[in-house]
């Protein structure tokens, strides 16, 4: 019987939670946790590929730039966002390889740097729409933004972070030496935080765009190279839910993509959030993906065995 391949994309805010202040010790715990939960796709033998968010992590390496712009050069975006694949990878890394060892398999794990084309005149380069940082009351964030001329939308009720743009993907780079490790057995750490934005110039040399892409999107758009026949999309909440936040919300078990459509069209998802992961799913599906999951990490496991989370299916 032919492997199933999975596709994960795992939030930036499962290794840096909302209520952490985020130090290396803590992100390397909750990437422990994080693995812990991918353990259970090792023991169903599944072929794997991960990528990540990085919201958290670029926006304290931004904030780092803001306050030593005197004394250190600033790096572009998207030179951040290169480093996070190397940081954020490693901890990944480090994390499934132990974790592989503890269950005597024998399997490689690699963290691949990978470069992703958008469209430079993405409408959202001038409508900055993906949250990073951390969060910060209104009175909290406005002198902030002030000095450090940032643009910045309240997320949820009494809750603001700084906004980036967050072109969508074209094409992902290296997607067939991708493919052929996933293929192989090997456990594949690409696209990190959504991959590291770039552009043809007129002289079809790539160059680099200040921006974050959206990692769920890039997921559904890899899903696809490597022929995944499931996307899993490991957020902070169980479900998907009808009226998220408020005194009616109540989570979604299962939906067809046509649902899924109808309720992203009339604006039902939280934009920046849940919107881009809803999005995604719609892609993936429309394109040789079988199902779509959405949920945390506690809830993997049970989720395998259709007991937890969303699923969404054509």
């Amino acid at each position: 019987m032919p492997h199933l391949t999975a596709m994960i994309a795992i939030g930036g805010n499962s290794i840096s939670p909302k209520n952490e202040s985020g130090t290396i010790h803590q992100q390397f715990a909750n990437t422990k946790e994080t693995v812990t939960g991918i353990s259970h796709f090792l023991n169903l033998n599944y072929n794997i590929c991960i990528n990540h968010g990085n919201g958290p992590q670029i926006g304290n390496e931004l904030m780092r730039m803001d306050l030593t712009h005197n004394q250190i050069p600033p790096l572009p975006l998207g030179v951040c966002v290169a480093g996070t694949q190397g940081t954020i990878g490693y901890m990944i890394q480090q994390s499934v390889q132990n974790k592989l060892r503890d269950m005597n398999i024998n399997r490689e794990v690699v963290t691949m740097v990978t470069q992703v084309i958008i469209n430079k005149n993405d409408s959202t380069i001038l409508e900055p729409t993906k949250f990073i940082g951390a969060r910060y009351n209104f009175d909290e964030i406005k002198p902030l933004a002030e000095k450090f001329n940032w643009d910045i939308k309240e997320q949820e009720h009494g809750n603001w972070r700084r906004v980036i743009p967050s072109p969508m993907p074209e094409y992902i780079m290296h997607g067939k030496s991708i493919k052929a490790l996933v293929d192989r057995g090997t456990i594949v750490i690409a696209t990190g935080g959504g991959g590291i934005p770039v552009y043809n110039d007129n002289y079809s040399h790539l160059e680099g765009v200040d921006a974050v892409i959206d990692k769920d999107y890039t997921a559904a758009k890899l899903g696809r190279i490597i022929r995944a026949q499931e996307l899993w999309i490991i957020t902070d909440v169980e479900f998907v839910y009808h009226n998220f936040g408020n005194s009616k919300q109540s989570p979604i078990q299962e939906m067809k993509r046509y649902e899924a459509e109808k309720l992203f069209n009339k604006g039902n998802f939280q934009k920046g959030s849940i919107e881009p992961k809803i999005r995604a799913a719609i892609h993936f599906l429309k394109y040789h993906g079988q199902k779509v999951i959405i949920t945390s990490i506690p809830y993997i496991k049970d989720a395998l065995v259709g007991k937890a989370g969303t699923v969404i299916r054509n």
